[in-house]
Parts: C-alpha cells; sequence; structure tokens
C-alpha cells in the first residue's frame, strides 16, 4: 500500500467493459512526509475521493482488482481509503 494525493480527474468514454461506471483518479504517491514520490498513477476510486484529497493506494495484484468488485477487471491501482491524519512517531 502506498499514501497519495489525488491530483486530477480522467475521463474515458471508451474503456474495458469491466470498467464501465467507474471512477478514475490520476494520484502522485507520498513520502511519509508528504513530498512527491515518483511519477503520478492511474487509479480506480472506490470510497468516493476527490481531488486534493490523500488517499491509500494498492498497486496491482489481486487487492486493486478487488477494490472494484468485479470479477477479472483489468486494474493495476485501486483507491482503498481516504486519510484523515498521518501521525509519526519521533522516538526512533
Amino acid at each position: 500500500m502506498l499514501i497519495g494525493r489525488v491530483v486530477g480527474t480522467l475521463v474515458a468514454t471508451q474503456k474495458h467493459r469491466k470498467l464501465e461506471g467507474a471512477k478514475l483518479l490520476l494520484v502522485q504517491p507520498l513520502t511519509l512526509e508528504g513530498a512527491p514520490r515518483g511519477a503520478a498513477v492511474l487509479t480506480i476510486d472506490s470510497v468516493g475521493a476527490g481531488v486534493g484529497e490523500k488517499v491509500l493506494i494498492v498497486i496491482e495484484g489481486r487487492a486493486a482488482g478487488d477494490a472494484l468488485r468485479k470479477k477479472a477487471a483489468p486494474v493495476d491501482a485501486a483507491i482503498i481509503g481516504i486519510i484523515d491524519e498521518v501521525t509519526l512517531d519521533g522516538s526512533s
């Protein structure tokens, strides 16, 4: 799982039938401190996230496809949570 921030939306009028009705969002992965990390990722939104929100994403594997709740959907990344707060323990 990764932490990221929703930075945009994507509209595709033609897409795989298993993706019909799915909301597509661009997410910028972040470090724990909130700095950008790597390139933005195209994700399926399963929780109703919006632009500017900090989110929890899964990349590839069965978890990404399961987020859409459609068997064998061609999904590489999915938003599975909206983050309210991140607290780092500075004792180490």
